[in-house]
């Protein structure tokens, strides 16, 4: 039995769907109102709040993956996931249940340093911060051994569905009404951005992999490093656009920030549009050669043709 944690969102959905194809049908799908992914899905009720309805969720799990996520709002940050993550770390090391993190790079130094495995936690802002303490607390986890631990970390996405991220809401939703697309901060700085089914496909394979616990892994994302001008324009030509989008500048979304309590909760990641990201996976696809990562291109090219077809249903 291998068990998600937070089985509602984009990752996690992406992740039953590689598991039950590829490792496992044997799934629990856990959240406050989990849907089904696969026909053969067990799906339990639970709030990860609750220690006790956390560990009743895993007992009985070889695997357990953390996936949940929550809206972007700073309290609830701060107020709630350091309790769902302790909580289900302890469900699992008392059910005796191998634990795989699903992580991002908030934590990381907002610069043009290359980011790898071993870049330092550096966090700016108040849900930076929170994510480098769950960061710590899995590495203690992992660093105690009582059961096998490993972390799975992911730039900012890009993808199909109800993927949720800066890109898709800026540029790839705009394309999908027919708009222009719009890039945070400046066109000119490299973004390294993340398919959203190769991250939970690339986790699946790490987690039946023994060897791959006890480390932390920076998911595959492609080689070329496309800069947000490149970007724009490979999504404008997908869609069948006119190649064009509109800059928005820092000092436009900190104004937002004033009136729009969405923009105000991103603003402490607007640092990093002002530089190149870079973010390393070779560790990973040296160990893995084998794993197709989808070029930008196919990315895109997929959106779109989902696009199409939810407007002609």
């Amino acid at each position: 039995m291998q068990t998600i944690l937070g089985a509602s969102g984009q990752i996690a959905m992406e992740l039953a769907r590689e598991l039950h194809r590829n490792h496992t049908q044997d799934l629990r799908l856990v959240s406050r109102n989990p849907p089904k992914v696969n026909e053969s899905d067990a799906l339990v009720k639970a709030d990860l709040l609750d220690p006790s309805q956390t560990t009743t969720a895993v007992e009985g799990s070889d695997v357990v993956y953390f996936t949940a996520g929550l809206p972007a709002n700073t309290q609830l940050w701060e107020q709630q996931f350091p309790t769902m993550l302790r909580n289900a770390l302890d469900a699992s090391r008392n059910t005796g249940a191998k634990f795989v993190y699903f992580d991002n790079t908030y934590m990381y130094p907002q610069d043009e340093h290359v980011q790898t495995e071993l870049t330092p936690f550096v966090p700016n802002g108040r849900k930076g911060k929170v994510r480098a303490a769950m960061a710590s607390m899995v590495l203690e986890e992992m660093a105690r051994g009582d059961i096998p631990v490993l972390i799975g970390r992911a730039p900012e996405f890009y993808g199909p569905g109800r993927t949720q991220s800066f890109t898709n809401a800026l540029i790839i939703d705009p394309l999908k009404a027919g708009k222009k697309p719009r890039i945070p901060v400046r066109d000119d700085r490299e973004r390294t951005l993340i398919w959203t089914p190769d991250a939970s496909r690339a986790l699946a394979l790490l987690s039946n992999r023994p060897a791959a616990f006890g480390q932390t892994w920076h998911l595959p994302v492609p080689q070329e490093r496309l800069t947000y001008r490149e970007f724009a324009t490979l999504a404008s030509e997908a869609f069948g656009q006119n190649p064009g989008y509109t800059v928005v500048p820092r000092w436009a979304l900190n104004a937002a920030g004033l009136f729009a309590p969405q923009v105000r909760e991103v603003r402490e990641l607007l640092p990093r549009y002002a530089h190149h990201n870079r973010f390393d996976s070779t560790k990973f696809t040296s160990h893995f050669p084998e794993f197709a990562v989808t070029p930008y291109r196919d990315g895109l090219a997929i959106i779109h043709a989902e696009a199409n077809v939810v407007r002609a249903s």
